[in-house]
């Protein structure tokens, strides 16, 4: 899923957004959409939530008059205002691609447009901004919550900046993966995916784990907005060390971190045991 080298240098990360859709469930509490990424490549075979890296036609100037203004962050978290929007762009650009969502201003598109339009554009027949000119819409880039920020360790191959987004998602979006970039979808309660994740029948990167364990305690779609508004932005950069004969991603916050200040409510490291990244204290 991953590939860690202590040795390694370090690359500079990519900048990449994603987005986690969240719905009021039925007795209480929220459903998040998960998806399942393909086999191969970056955290190959896992559940994560759509996203991807940041493109250049995404900060684009062109996109001004299609998209509203995204949310301000009480802490930078991009170099300026035009990365800034473009990360909100590709969150959005990311879910229709990998999971039939889209955030628009009005009434939400139908299941069968957002199929039509992720299909359009795949084949390269046109792009996104213009099919939204076509239909009188918008990006709903305000209705997306900053949520959290994470940099993925120095010893991995390939890294990523990742900036996470909530949405609330109406009955109307259901959405749907892709049978490309992504193999399976669904929607579920955030402890019931952690449920499946120690019981081994699916695998969660330590970003993603720790998203559905913040998320688990809201009691409604609205609070899950709350929860992001209150959260901490600054980078969690996990650092890689060894833990007896286990590798621990450590997190701000625990004593083997250069950041001793916690950036992320919840234990402050993930061992790998197995072939599965588990939260724990440090010993």
């Amino acid at each position: 899923m991953i590939d860690l080298d202590p040795a390694r240098a370090g690359v500079p990360p990519k900048e990449a957004a994603t987005l986690v859709v969240v719905r009021d469930a039925a007795a209480g509490g929220v459903e998040v959409f998960c998806v399942e990424r393909q086999k191969v490549g970056f955290l190959g075979g896992a559940i994560v939530f759509p996203g991807g890296k940041l493109d250049p036609p995404d900060v684009d100037a062109a996109w001004t008059p299609a998209v509203t203004a995204p949310r301000a962050t009480k802490t930078p978290w991009a170099t300026d205002e035009a990365t800034s929007r473009g990360l909100a762009i590709a969150a959005c650009r990311e879910a229709l691609e990998e999971a039939a969502i889209l955030p628009v201003t009005g009434e939400p598109l139908a299941h069968a447009v957002l199929l039509d339009w992720r299909a359009r554009v795949a084949r390269g027949e046109t792009t996104l901004r213009a099919l939204l000119a076509a239909s009188g819409r918008t990006l709903d880039l305000a209705s997306l919550v900053p949520f959290a920020r994470w940099v993925t360790p120095i010893a991995e191959a390939r890294r990523y900046d990742t900036r996470f987004f909530v949405f609330v998602a109406g009955a109307a979006l259901t959405g749907a993966h892709d049978d490309h970039e992504t193999t399976a979808s669904f929607w579920a309660r955030p402890a019931e995916v952690m449920r499946r994740f120690v019981a081994a029948e699916l695998q969660l990167a330590p970003p993603t784990h720790r998203t559905l364990e913040i998320l688990a305690g809201a009691k409604d779609a609205r609070d899950a907005v709350a929860i992001a508004e209150a959260s901490c932005l600054d980078p969690v950069c996990p650092r890689m060390v060894t833990q007896g004969d286990a590798v621990a991603l450590v997190l701000p916050g625990d004593p083997e971190h250069d950041v001793k200040e916690p950036r992320s409510p919840g234990r402050s490291r993930y061992v790998l045991r197995g072939d599965r990244f588990l939260p724990e204290d440090a010993p």
